[in-house]
Protein backbone atom coordinates (compact mmCIF):
# COMPACT_ATOMS: atom_id res chain seq x y z
CA UNK A 1 0.00 0.00 0.00
CA UNK A 2 0.76 3.72 -0.78
CA UNK A 3 -0.13 5.00 2.29
CA UNK A 4 -2.63 7.43 0.41
CA UNK A 5 -6.35 7.06 1.17
CA UNK A 6 -9.01 8.04 -0.48
CA UNK A 7 -12.95 8.12 0.57
CA UNK A 8 -15.45 9.03 -2.01
CA UNK A 9 -19.23 9.23 -0.92
CA UNK A 10 -21.92 8.75 -3.33
CA UNK A 11 -25.33 8.63 -2.98
CA UNK A 12 -26.70 5.85 -5.49
CA UNK A 13 -25.14 2.28 -7.12
CA UNK A 14 -23.80 3.59 -10.58
CA UNK A 15 -22.89 7.28 -9.03
CA UNK A 16 -19.27 5.73 -8.31
CA UNK A 17 -18.69 4.93 -11.91
CA UNK A 18 -20.41 6.95 -13.94
CA UNK A 19 -18.52 9.98 -12.36
CA UNK A 20 -15.49 8.61 -10.48
CA UNK A 21 -14.99 5.22 -11.86
CA UNK A 22 -11.74 6.28 -13.71
CA UNK A 23 -10.22 7.56 -10.64
CA UNK A 24 -10.72 4.92 -8.31
CA UNK A 25 -9.17 2.22 -10.41
CA UNK A 26 -6.57 4.37 -11.15
CA UNK A 27 -5.39 4.46 -7.42
CA UNK A 28 -6.54 1.06 -6.69
CA UNK A 29 -3.80 0.37 -9.54
CA UNK A 30 -1.27 2.46 -7.55
CA UNK A 31 -1.82 1.24 -4.27
CA UNK A 32 -3.67 3.25 -2.86
CA UNK A 33 -6.72 2.57 0.07
CA UNK A 34 -9.91 3.16 -1.65
CA UNK A 35 -13.40 3.69 0.45
CA UNK A 36 -16.71 3.77 -1.51
CA UNK A 37 -19.73 4.97 0.45
CA UNK A 38 -23.14 4.70 -1.01
CA UNK A 39 -25.85 6.79 0.97
CA UNK A 40 -28.80 4.43 -0.44
CA UNK A 41 -29.71 1.75 -2.77
CA UNK A 42 -30.71 3.65 -5.20
CA UNK A 43 -34.53 2.00 -4.97
CA UNK A 44 -36.44 4.96 -6.59
CA UNK A 45 -34.55 4.45 -10.05
CA UNK A 46 -35.77 3.62 -13.73
CA UNK A 47 -34.95 0.84 -15.30
CA UNK A 48 -32.96 0.28 -18.79
CA UNK A 49 -34.40 -2.44 -20.10
CA UNK A 50 -37.89 -4.28 -19.94
CA UNK A 51 -36.65 -7.39 -18.23
CA UNK A 52 -35.54 -5.26 -15.35
CA UNK A 53 -39.33 -3.73 -15.36
CA UNK A 54 -40.72 -5.59 -12.25
CA UNK A 55 -38.09 -4.49 -10.10
CA UNK A 56 -39.05 -0.74 -9.98
CA UNK A 57 -40.53 0.68 -6.63
CA UNK A 58 -44.25 0.69 -7.93
CA UNK A 59 -44.06 -2.97 -8.33
CA UNK A 60 -42.00 -5.55 -6.51
CA UNK A 61 -39.50 -2.54 -5.06
CA UNK A 62 -36.51 -5.39 -5.48
CA UNK A 63 -34.96 -2.86 -7.48
CA UNK A 64 -32.36 -2.04 -4.13
CA UNK A 65 -31.29 -5.47 -3.33
CA UNK A 66 -30.58 -5.83 -7.29
CA UNK A 67 -28.57 -3.02 -7.43
CA UNK A 68 -25.98 -4.26 -4.33
CA UNK A 69 -24.88 -6.92 -6.51
CA UNK A 70 -24.88 -4.55 -9.36
CA UNK A 71 -22.36 -2.36 -7.48
CA UNK A 72 -20.82 -5.29 -5.94
CA UNK A 73 -19.78 -6.08 -9.60
CA UNK A 74 -18.50 -2.88 -10.88
CA UNK A 75 -16.51 -1.99 -7.52
CA UNK A 76 -14.69 -5.81 -8.61
CA UNK A 77 -14.14 -4.72 -11.94
CA UNK A 78 -12.12 -1.30 -11.26
CA UNK A 79 -10.48 -2.95 -8.98
CA UNK A 80 -6.70 -3.79 -9.51
CA UNK A 81 -6.28 -7.36 -10.68
CA UNK A 82 -2.95 -7.81 -8.15
CA UNK A 83 -4.70 -6.16 -5.11
CA UNK A 84 -7.56 -6.52 -2.97
CA UNK A 85 -11.41 -6.70 -4.40
CA UNK A 86 -12.66 -3.40 -3.42
CA UNK A 87 -16.45 -4.01 -1.62
CA UNK A 88 -19.06 -1.71 -1.18
CA UNK A 89 -19.79 -0.25 2.02
CA UNK A 90 -23.19 1.76 2.79
CA UNK A 91 -23.61 4.62 5.12
CA UNK A 92 -25.34 3.06 8.02
CA UNK A 93 -25.19 -0.28 6.78
CA UNK A 94 -26.82 -1.61 3.97
CA UNK A 95 -30.83 -0.62 3.11
CA UNK A 96 -30.73 2.34 6.34
CA UNK A 97 -31.17 4.79 4.09
CA UNK A 98 -33.42 4.64 0.99
CA UNK A 99 -33.34 6.72 -2.63
CA UNK A 100 -35.28 10.12 -1.94
CA UNK A 101 -36.17 10.32 -5.66
CA UNK A 102 -36.50 13.50 -7.39
CA UNK A 103 -37.79 16.26 -5.43
CA UNK A 104 -41.96 16.71 -5.55
CA UNK A 105 -42.30 12.98 -5.81
CA UNK A 106 -44.03 10.57 -3.03
CA UNK A 107 -40.69 8.53 -2.05
CA UNK A 108 -39.44 12.22 -0.81
CA UNK A 109 -41.67 11.76 1.71
CA UNK A 110 -40.60 8.38 2.85
CA UNK A 111 -39.68 7.95 6.37
CA UNK A 112 -36.29 6.52 5.43
CA UNK A 113 -36.05 8.90 2.52
CA UNK A 114 -32.20 10.05 2.81
CA UNK A 115 -32.27 14.16 1.66
CA UNK A 116 -35.51 14.14 4.52
CA UNK A 117 -33.95 12.38 7.28
CA UNK A 118 -32.38 15.30 9.12
CA UNK A 119 -28.94 14.08 7.81
CA UNK A 120 -27.05 17.57 9.16
CA UNK A 121 -28.24 17.01 12.31
CA UNK A 122 -25.52 15.30 15.02
CA UNK A 123 -27.96 11.79 16.21
CA UNK A 124 -26.95 9.33 17.53
CA UNK A 125 -27.32 6.80 14.57
CA UNK A 126 -27.93 9.45 12.08
CA UNK A 127 -25.84 10.06 8.57
CA UNK A 128 -23.53 13.37 10.20
CA UNK A 129 -22.80 10.38 12.77
CA UNK A 130 -22.20 7.71 10.16
CA UNK A 131 -20.08 9.72 8.29
CA UNK A 132 -17.53 11.28 10.46
CA UNK A 133 -17.33 7.55 11.97
CA UNK A 134 -16.79 6.22 9.10
CA UNK A 135 -13.80 9.36 7.95
CA UNK A 136 -12.20 8.88 11.78
CA UNK A 137 -12.11 4.96 11.06
CA UNK A 138 -10.38 5.13 7.39
CA UNK A 139 -8.54 8.37 7.98
CA UNK A 140 -8.53 9.60 4.10
CA UNK A 141 -5.92 12.02 3.39
CA UNK A 142 -8.62 13.08 0.23
CA UNK A 143 -12.72 12.86 0.01
CA UNK A 144 -14.65 12.91 -3.01
CA UNK A 145 -18.18 14.00 -3.05
CA UNK A 146 -20.84 16.41 -6.06
CA UNK A 147 -20.68 19.90 -6.02
CA UNK A 148 -23.19 21.92 -4.38
CA UNK A 149 -26.05 21.31 -6.88
CA UNK A 150 -25.43 17.59 -6.82
CA UNK A 151 -24.22 17.61 -10.15
CA UNK A 152 -27.61 17.78 -11.88
CA UNK A 153 -29.94 18.64 -8.91
CA UNK A 154 -30.96 14.91 -7.04
CA UNK A 155 -31.97 15.74 -4.14
CA UNK A 156 -29.95 12.96 -2.39
CA UNK A 157 -26.66 14.41 -4.29
CA UNK A 158 -27.36 17.61 -2.80
CA UNK A 159 -27.91 15.71 0.56
CA UNK A 160 -24.44 13.76 -0.07
CA UNK A 161 -22.32 17.24 -0.85
CA UNK A 162 -23.86 18.63 2.33
CA UNK A 163 -23.47 15.95 4.33
CA UNK A 164 -19.83 15.63 3.45
CA UNK A 165 -18.83 18.80 4.11
CA UNK A 166 -21.23 18.90 7.19
CA UNK A 167 -18.94 15.50 8.31
CA UNK A 168 -15.45 16.32 6.70
CA UNK A 169 -15.81 19.40 9.37
CA UNK A 170 -17.41 17.20 12.57
CA UNK A 171 -14.12 14.78 12.00
CA UNK A 172 -11.52 17.45 12.75
CA UNK A 173 -13.27 18.88 15.61
CA UNK A 174 -11.77 18.05 18.68
CA UNK A 175 -15.27 18.49 21.08
CA UNK A 176 -16.61 15.69 18.93
CA UNK A 177 -16.20 12.47 20.82
CA UNK A 178 -13.57 9.88 19.70
CA UNK A 179 -10.12 10.77 18.02
CA UNK A 180 -10.12 13.93 15.71
CA UNK A 181 -9.06 13.31 12.09
CA UNK A 182 -7.80 16.45 9.17
CA UNK A 183 -9.13 15.99 5.38
CA UNK A 184 -6.32 17.44 4.18
CA UNK A 185 -8.11 17.56 0.24
CA UNK A 186 -12.44 17.95 -0.50
CA UNK A 187 -12.97 17.75 -4.05
CA UNK A 188 -16.14 17.80 -6.08
CA UNK A 189 -16.35 15.34 -9.09
CA UNK A 190 -17.49 18.15 -12.20
CA UNK A 191 -17.63 17.86 -15.92
CA UNK A 192 -15.90 20.44 -17.73
CA UNK A 193 -17.16 22.49 -20.41
CA UNK A 194 -14.74 22.05 -22.93
CA UNK A 195 -14.17 18.20 -22.45
CA UNK A 196 -18.46 18.08 -22.89
CA UNK A 197 -18.08 19.46 -25.99
CA UNK A 198 -15.23 17.88 -27.53
CA UNK A 199 -16.48 14.47 -26.29
CA UNK A 200 -20.23 15.24 -27.77
CA UNK A 201 -18.31 15.79 -31.02
CA UNK A 202 -16.89 13.01 -31.37
CA UNK A 203 -20.34 10.81 -30.22
CA UNK A 204 -21.61 12.70 -33.70
CA UNK A 205 -19.10 10.91 -35.78
CA UNK A 206 -19.87 7.41 -34.32
CA UNK A 207 -22.55 4.92 -34.77
CA UNK A 208 -24.89 4.90 -31.88
CA UNK A 209 -27.46 1.94 -30.70
CA UNK A 210 -30.68 2.55 -31.72
CA UNK A 211 -32.80 5.18 -29.79
CA UNK A 212 -29.86 7.05 -28.45
CA UNK A 213 -29.52 10.90 -29.39
CA UNK A 214 -26.54 12.75 -29.19
CA UNK A 215 -27.80 15.94 -26.84
CA UNK A 216 -26.72 19.51 -27.11
CA UNK A 217 -24.41 20.22 -24.55
CA UNK A 218 -26.51 22.70 -22.85
CA UNK A 219 -28.42 19.51 -21.66
CA UNK A 220 -26.20 18.19 -19.52
CA UNK A 221 -24.51 19.61 -16.56
CA UNK A 222 -21.12 21.47 -16.80
CA UNK A 223 -18.37 23.85 -15.40
CA UNK A 224 -16.36 26.12 -17.17
CA UNK A 225 -13.23 24.79 -18.00
CA UNK A 226 -11.44 28.35 -15.73
CA UNK A 227 -13.26 26.65 -12.38
CA UNK A 228 -11.96 23.30 -13.04
CA UNK A 229 -8.57 22.60 -10.35
CA UNK A 230 -7.85 19.13 -11.28
CA UNK A 231 -7.76 16.36 -14.11
CA UNK A 232 -7.04 13.35 -13.43
CA UNK A 233 -5.74 11.11 -16.63
CA UNK A 234 -7.76 7.59 -16.04
CA UNK A 235 -7.01 6.53 -20.28
CA UNK A 236 -4.63 3.64 -18.47
CA UNK A 237 -8.03 2.07 -16.90
CA UNK A 238 -10.66 3.21 -19.08
CA UNK A 239 -11.27 -0.29 -19.89
CA UNK A 240 -11.57 -1.48 -16.10
CA UNK A 241 -14.40 1.70 -16.08
CA UNK A 242 -16.18 0.51 -19.08
CA UNK A 243 -16.80 -2.82 -17.64
CA UNK A 244 -17.83 -1.68 -14.33
CA UNK A 245 -20.32 0.87 -16.41
CA UNK A 246 -21.87 -2.71 -17.96
CA UNK A 247 -21.80 -4.06 -14.42
CA UNK A 248 -24.79 -1.35 -13.73
CA UNK A 249 -27.29 -2.58 -16.45
CA UNK A 250 -30.51 -2.04 -15.07
CA UNK A 251 -29.56 1.99 -15.12
CA UNK A 252 -27.37 2.62 -17.95
CA UNK A 253 -26.03 0.71 -21.31
CA UNK A 254 -22.78 1.53 -22.74
CA UNK A 255 -22.00 1.43 -26.65
CA UNK A 256 -20.33 -1.06 -28.73
CA UNK A 257 -17.06 0.87 -28.64
CA UNK A 258 -17.68 1.89 -25.47
CA UNK A 259 -16.94 5.61 -26.48
CA UNK A 260 -20.42 6.51 -24.75
CA UNK A 261 -22.80 5.56 -21.87
CA UNK A 262 -26.50 6.27 -21.74
CA UNK A 263 -29.02 6.18 -18.68
CA UNK A 264 -32.81 5.49 -19.21
CA UNK A 265 -32.98 8.42 -20.98
CA UNK A 266 -31.34 7.27 -23.76
CA UNK A 267 -29.40 10.48 -23.86
CA UNK A 268 -25.84 9.48 -24.73
CA UNK A 269 -23.13 10.83 -22.79
CA UNK A 270 -19.15 10.70 -23.57
CA UNK A 271 -16.92 8.15 -21.29
CA UNK A 272 -14.31 10.26 -20.51
CA UNK A 273 -10.23 9.30 -20.70
CA UNK A 274 -10.21 12.68 -18.33
CA UNK A 275 -12.10 13.24 -14.91
CA UNK A 276 -12.38 16.35 -13.49
CA UNK A 277 -12.75 18.02 -10.65
CA UNK A 278 -13.00 21.28 -8.22
CA UNK A 279 -11.00 21.54 -4.96
CA UNK A 280 -13.19 22.61 -2.28
CA UNK A 281 -10.99 22.78 0.68
CA UNK A 282 -7.21 22.34 1.06
CA UNK A 283 -4.97 23.94 -1.12
CA UNK A 284 -4.22 23.21 -4.62
CA UNK A 285 -0.79 21.94 -6.07
CA UNK A 286 -0.66 22.27 -9.69
CA UNK A 287 1.59 20.89 -12.35
CA UNK A 288 3.49 22.75 -15.05
CA UNK A 289 0.37 23.18 -17.49
CA UNK A 290 -1.08 25.35 -13.97
CA UNK A 291 -3.64 22.14 -13.91
CA UNK A 292 -3.63 19.97 -10.94
CA UNK A 293 -2.59 15.98 -11.94
CA UNK A 294 -2.90 14.17 -8.64
CA UNK A 295 -5.45 14.51 -6.08
CA UNK A 296 -2.75 13.94 -3.48
CA UNK A 297 -0.67 16.46 -4.36
CA UNK A 298 0.91 18.87 -1.87
CA UNK A 299 0.18 16.18 0.64
CA UNK A 300 2.59 15.04 2.80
Amino acid sequence: MSGRRLLLVHAHPDDETITTGGTIARYLAEGAEVTVVTCTLGEEGEVMEPPFAQLTADNADQLGGYRIGELTGALAALSDPAGPVLRPRFLGGMGRWRDSGMAGTPAAEHPRAFASSSYLEWVDGGPLQALTRVIRETRPQVVITYDEVGGYGHPDHIAAHLLTHAAVEAASDAGVPGEPWEVAKLYWTVTAHDDLDAGLDDLRRVELPDGWRVPAAAELPAHDAAAITTRIDVSSVLDRKRTALRAHATQLGVSADGAALALTNRIAQPVFAQEAYVLARGAVAPGPDGVERDLFAGVA
